[in-house]
C-alpha cells in the first residue's frame, strides 16, 4: 500500500478512470441493450459533471485516508477542462478517479464497490 500512496495523482486517476468506467459498464450490462446504446448511456455517467455529483454523494462516507487521497487528486494541477464541465467539476472528478484508482491498486476492491453502489443507488 505504501507503494501505491507514492504514485502520482495522475497515475491514480488514470487507473481510477478505468475502474469507475468498468463499474458503470457492469451496471449497464444488466439492461441488455445493443453495445452502441450502452456506450451512449455510459457517457452520461462517466463524465466530469456526473463524477463531481458522485463525489458529493460519498463525501461523508469517506475515511480520513480516503479523503486525503481524493484531495490529492482534486488538487492536482490541471489547467484545462472539457467543454461540458467547469474546471471545478473537472478537479472534483479527477479526485474521485484518483480515489477509485487508489482503492483498486491497494486491493480494496470491496470498498470501491461499496462506494460505487452508494453512488449508483443515489445518483443514477
Amino acid at each position: 500500500m505504501d507503494k501505491v500512496k507514492q504514485l502520482s495523482p495522475s497515475v491514480l486517476a488514470f487507473v481510477g478512470d478505468g475502474v469507475y468506467g468498468l463499474f458503470v459498464r457492469t451496471k449497464l450490462s444488466e439492461v441488455n441493450r445493443p453495445s452502441g446504446e450502452l456506450h451512449k448511456m455510459s457517457v452520461q455517467y462517466v463524465n466530469a459533471s456526473s463524477q463531481a455529483k458522485a463525489y458529493e454523494i460519498i463525501a461523508d462516507a469517506l475515511t480520513e485516508n480516503e479523503m486525503g487521497i481524493f484531495k490529492r487528486g482534486r488538487n492536482f494541477q490541471t489547467h484545462s477542462a472539457p467543454k461540458s464541465s467547469t474546471l471545478g467539476e473537472y478537479h472534483t472528478a479527477t479526485g474521485l478517479e484518483c480515489l477509485f484508482g487508489y482503492l483498486y491498486l491497494s486491493g480494496e476492491n470491496e470498498r470501491a464497490k461499496e462506494l460505487f453502489e452508494l453512488i449508483w443507488n443515489n445518483l443514477f
